[in-house]
This record gives C-alpha cells, sequence and structure tokens, in this order.
C-alpha cells in the first residue's frame, strides 16, 4: 500500500478567543495518496478554505494530526512551515499573475524557489511547462495580454513547475466560461497523472466533478459524505 501524501486524523480548528471562540473544522479524518485527485465540495462557510490553508501549511494545526509525506504539522516552527509550503503548489480562484511579469517570468519566480534549480534550469522548466500547458506560443506575453483561461494555465504551470507532490487547488474555474473552465482542470488531470501529484480542489463547479477520483463533502465543518468516482 502506498504511503500517503495527506493523512489528517481528529483535527479541529477554532476562530477567536475566550467567549469569541468559535470551532470551524470538526474530528476531520483524510488521506490523500500519490496521483489521486479529490475534489472537495460544500456550500460557502463550511470550512473548505480553512481546511485547505492548515493542509498548506499557510496556518498552523490547533488539535488533532496532519502528516504531509510522513511530516507531521501539528506543533510545527514557522522554518518547517516554510519548508513544507516549498513543495506544495498552490492554484486560486484568482490567479495571483504579477502583471509587470511575462508568462514565463511569473513561472520562472517558482521555479527558481527550488535552490537546485540553477537560472538556466529555472527557464527551460519554465517554458516546458508553459508548452505543455498549451501556451507554447505566449511564453513571453504580459498577462495583460493573455485570456482569463490562459491566465490560469500560467497559474497552473507556476504551481506544478517543480514537480511537487501535492498541489491545493480553491475555486480554479470561478472566474472562467464553462470551455476554459473545462480545459483548465483536464490540463490539471493530465498533468497529475503524468507526474503523481495529487491534487486537492475545492470547487463549487459541478461541470467539472468527473475528472475526480474521489469526491468529499464538506458540510459545517464536517467531512459529512465521500464518493469514489470512474474517471472518464
Amino acid at each position: 500500500m502506498k504511503e500517503p501524501v495527506i493523512s489528517i486524523q481528529y483535527l479541529n480548528h477554532y476562530y477567536g478567543k475566550g467567549a469569541l471562540k468559535k470551532q470551524i473544522l470538526y474530528d476531520i479524518n483524510l488521506e490523500i495518496y500519490p496521483g489521486e485527485i479529490v475534489i472537495m465540495t460544500g456550500p460557502s462557510g463550511s470550512g473548505k478554505t480553512t481546511l485547505l490553508s492548515l493542509i498548506g501549511g499557510l496556518r498552523s494545526v490547533q488539535e488533532g494530526s496532519l502528516r504531509f509525506l510522513g511530516e507531521e504539522l501539528y506543533r510545527a516552527n514557522p522554518n518547517k512551515l516554510v519548508s513544507i509550503r516549498r513543495n506544495i503548489g498552490y492554484i486560486f480562484q484568482a490567479h495571483n499573475l504579477l502583471e509587470f511579469l511575462t508568462a514565463r517570468q511569473n513561472v520562472q519566480i517558482a521555479a527558481e524557489l527550488n535552490k537546485r534549480n540553477s537560472q538556466r534550469e529555472a527557464i527551460a522548466k519554465s517554458k516546458d511547462i508553459l508548452r505543455a500547458v498549451g501556451l507554447g506560443n505566449r511564453i513571453d506575453y504580459f498577462p495583460d495580454n493573455l485570456s482569463g483561461g490562459q491566465k490560469q494555465r500560467v497559474a497552473i504551470a507556476r504551481a506544478l513547475v517543480n514537480n511537487p507532490p501535492l498541489v491545493l487547488a480553491d475555486e480554479p474555474t470561478a472566474a472562467l466560461d464553462k470551455q476554459s473552465g473545462r480545459d483548465v482542470v483536464e490540463i490539471m488531470q493530465r498533468l497529475a497523472k503524468e507526474q503523481k501529484t495529487s491534487i486537492l480542489l475545492v470547487t463549487h463547479d459541478s461541470r467539472i466533478l468527473d475528472i475526480a477520483d474521489r469526491i468529499v463533502n464538506m458540510e459545517d465543518g464536517l467531512l459529512i459524505s465521500e464518493q469514489l468516482t470512474v474517471n472518464r
């Protein structure tokens, strides 16, 4: 049996202190395996983004166990969290590209976070991954000259350029039309399978659920259901 990329046991999370303290997540248990695409659904305010931020090392684990590649994040110091974040790709609803950099330069910044990449290697990898997401003819374009779908492809390239074991995607198709959204998730699906990258994707978009290996549903801070899907 493969070791999970993410292993969560009895995770609880709270906002506020004292009389204002409010529980947001309740006894979360979840495992995600190499190359697996897991989609998380649920109403707004149900705790999906909070869970994503804990898995990504963007918040500190308060109660329970959260392991990434066997490394425990509970009581992890800030340096360890930074190290964890370097091994995770992030894709958000807003592409968060730097407007004054070209597509290649936006991806190159991420490639250079991997200290093993020389500048020449970072440039080469950036071009290769942009070609892989179908932007070979847009490598030197600035974001202003790209469509919404093309910008999100750059964001995917940036998240995947270092072959991370895990990509976290928060509503990556929310700002896209139907066809652009479908194109974007199919690229993510293909590259995940090629690179053996695990993807945890939060979405309200029912049109893309078929790319998942598994769908988990969150409601009021609880993971209430889980189902396997049959990929096309």
